[in-house]
């Protein structure tokens, strides 16, 4: 792969891959309402109270309000120590403890981070940095996409960048076949990748850990998860310029005619580049 300096231009909006999947998740309120509750006999919330709150979560994440949630912390966790595996260094971050059995052979990674301690099965770990040795891990992208609302500027991070693929390592409970068809990661990634002028990029891969959790310790002791892997999967897509850009900018405007239609409520200003 190689690359170019990317060009400068004025741009009216930052965000975000997560940012546009948030708008994303709460524009199909209804629909993930009625997957999970919609039978239920007594759901713990009606879909009003459930629309309410998935607005004031969105709310939340543009003006970047602190959550803490394990779920979060899981996969932050182990994508940390699958990098330090790749790159061969100590966490910065994570404080992590290596368990052995009475073979003296290293079989769990103890890490605490954000006042919890994880355990992950150190094979689980040593499997994924397997699949991406050589790679850039935590690169930082950006690039600028014209839109019908002015142009806009998008950047992130993604997990692992390969010669000819970018890889994002995610975690999940329950994996089902096309989970991640309607994120953006694979739409913004290759595609900031191309404006900074790495070509050959167009492959994207949604790297699945299937995991089951089991959390051993309660208050007053800080929690201690320990992490299970129940299987991998591989959600691939390939970038089509023609195809994929039109789709980013459909989900750009969306969010940006939602951030203007509740821009009252906005107190994060580095969404309005401009300002």
């Amino acid at each position: 792969m190689s690359k170019q300096k990317q060009s400068s231009s004025v741009v009216g909006y930052q965000l975000y891959p997560s940012l546009i999947d948030a708008y994303t998740d709460y524009s199909k309120s209804e629909v993930i309402y009625n997957k999970y509750w919609g039978g239920a006999e007594s759901p713990s919330l009606t879909l009003e109270e459930y629309e309410a709150k998935a607005f004031q979560d969105l709310i939340d994440k543009i003006n970047r309000v602190p959550k803490d949630l394990i779920k979060a912390d899981i996969g932050t966790v182990f994508n940390e120590l699958v990098d330090c595996l790749i790159l061969g260094r100590k966490s910065e971050e994570v404080e992590v403890e290596k368990l052995y059995d009475e073979a003296g052979n290293v079989t769990s990674l103890k890490a605490s981070y954000n006042g919890r301690t994880f355990i992950y099965p150190v094979d689980a770990v040593r499997v994924f940095a397997g699949n991406y040795k050589g790679a850039i891990p935590q690169m930082f992208v950006e690039g600028v996409l014209p839109t019908r609302r002015g142009d806009v500027r998008l950047y992130g991070y993604l997990d692992e960048l390969m010669p000819l693929s970018v890889h994002d390592i995610k975690t999940t409970g329950s994996y089902e076949v096309g989970k991640f068809k309607d994120h953006s990661q694979h739409l913004v990634y290759p595609y900031c990748l191309k404006q900074m002028g790495y070509t050959g990029v167009d492959l994207f891969s949604y790297d699945v850990a299937e995991i089951s959790t089991n959390i051993t310790k309660q208050n007053p002791e800080p929690p201690e998860v320990v992490v299970k892997l129940k299987a991998t999967y591989s959600e691939e897509y390939l970038f089509t310029p023609e195809r994929d850009i039109p789709i980013l900018e459909g989900k750009v405007v969306e969010l940006i005619d939602f951030i203007e239609a509740n821009r009252h409520l906005i107190t994060n200003p580095k969404i309005f580049a401009s300002e």
